[in-house]
């Protein structure tokens, strides 16, 4: 089976954001929740000549990934075409795989009473459905994001960089970070300044997360799981009862007001 992946080049990206807003639509969330995010350089040099660059930022799909190999429940899976998926309903809300991943990818639902995690699943769903690319990929305007077979996008970054040296960094992103990934990126400029992880070879440590994730922590998992969830509902509780004290004192303050 081919295996997906995306090419995204920073010296395309105009932060139009257009890819978050198909995000938001494609997965029916607020533009708060989509599973893309922006990278921005900020403005370097000095003027006339200021330069900004930026770049959209989404689950780098790793080959081995951290994520998996944290999950204790098997909510996110890696399919046999590369893609990471996530499954709500099997979460516990644990966040082991947001303290596995090197990329800071899964986002946790603060905002929730019962918060899971969000992450992009590169829109398997129009993938399966017969759609041609993900939502990003397809409304993006400059072509910063493309997508299509994993070593497609491989051979098109080296490509580009050997064609304009003078243009990107001499380094793909995403080739060998985590023991190499789906989702790659070039730059005209180092990707620490667009605040990437360094751009020195990591390893994957799923074989380490793995092994510990088949010793127990499920038990532990769960528990933790429900512990915050009960931290969550006291404070949100207390929260309730301080409102409700803070009114009643103003009742109280305003009747005997009133009876003078």
């Amino acid at each position: 089976m081919a295996k997906y992946g995306f090419l995204i080049d920073a010296s395309r990206c105009i932060d139009c954001r257009a890819c978050l807003v198909a995000c938001s639509v494609e997965n029916n969330v607020p533009m708060k929740s989509t599973r893309i995010w922006i990278k921005d350089s900020g403005v370097t040099g000095e003027f006339p000549n200021l330069e900004r660059h930026t770049a959209p930022f989404h689950c780098m799909h790793c080959i081995d990934p951290s994520c998996v190999s944290a999950c204790t429940v098997g909510a996110l899976q890696k399919n046999e075409d590369g893609i990471i998926t996530y499954d709500n309903e099997a979460c516990i809300g644990c966040r082991y795989c947001m303290y596995a991943c090197p990329f800071e990818v899964p986002h946790f639902e603060w905002d929730q009473q019962f918060a899971l995690i969000t992450k992009c699943d590169l829109c398997v769903s129009r993938l399966g459905d017969g759609e041609a690319e993900p939502a990003c990929a397809a409304t993006c305007p400059t072509d910063a994001i493309q997508f299509g077979k994993r070593e497609d996008m491989l051979a098109m970054a080296h490509n580009r960089i050997k064609d304009e040296s003078s243009r990107y960094v001499d380094h793909v992103f995403g080739e060998h970070e985590n023991g190499g990934t789906s989702t790659f990126y070039i730059s005209p400029v180092p990707f620490e300044q667009l605040g990437f992880p360094s751009t020195e070879t990591m390893e994957s440590p799923a074989h380490f997360n793995r092994i510990a994730t088949e010793e127990g922590t499920p038990i532990i998992a769960v528990g933790a799981a429900i512990g915050m969830t009960g931290i969550y509902l006291a404070i949100e509780h207390n929260q309730k009862k301080n409102g409700t004290d803070k009114i009643e004192h103003v009742e109280t303050k305003h009747d005997s007001a009133g009876k003078e």
